[in-house]
């Protein structure tokens, strides 16, 4: 009796979505974002024979993008990113009718912490991964993941003015996820 393999290309469609917002969250500009999501899925495609198939595809792409994103970061160390705010500008805000947190004020804040802290919260409050899941990704260890998500964390509180203990009042979930100081699961 034979059982029936498939195909780890065929999961690769799924993962699009979470790859992209991991994307503009790293790069900051969709166009860029959808660029780097292109390269991750060519590199993915064409090296499909090192994935490891019952293993975490997810985990898998999200760490090619990571590793695409900062080699381009390192070819453009010289180039100066968005000094006039150009870009900033063009991202959308949330409606001020949705809740306390202005998404712009978000934005601007959530810009000011480091590449490493923002990826982590990203990976552990937007995606949902657990901690052991973004350490693998990142290529860390665990405590460096949660020490990272909690100083971004509070980084973040301070930055918007807030107190540790002030509750938000916004419908946007993954901003939510983000400053949340529950862990994923």
């Amino acid at each position: 009796m034979t059982t029936k393999t498939s195909d780890p290309r065929e999961e690769l469609t799924e993962h699009l979505g979470s790859l992209r917002a991991f994307a503009i969250s790293l790069t900051r500009n969709t166009a860029t974002a959808d660029d780097l999501v292109q390269d991750t899925l060519i590199k993915a495609w064409s090296n499909i024979d090192k994935f490891e198939p019952g293993s975490n595809m997810r985990a898998w792409l999200f760490t090619i993008l990571r590793n695409t994103f900062y080699s381009l970061r390192r070819k453009r160390k010289r180039e100066v990113e968005d000094t006039d705010g150009a870009f900033a500008e063009s991202m959308a805000s949330k409606p001020d009718h949705d809740g306390r947190l202005n998404m712009r004020d978000f934005g601007v804040a959530f810009s000011k912490l480091p590449d490493s802290q923002r990826e982590a919260l990203i990976l552990v409050g937007a995606n949902g991964f657990s901690y052991e899941e973004a350490a693998e990704t990142c290529g860390v260890a665990v405590g460096t993941i949660k020490s990272r998500v909690g100083r971004a964390r509070a980084r973040l509180v301070e930055l918007l003015d807030m107190s540790e203990d002030e509750a938000l009042e916004m419908t946007d979930s993954v901003t939510a996820g983000i400053i949340s100081n529950q862990q994923a699961v």
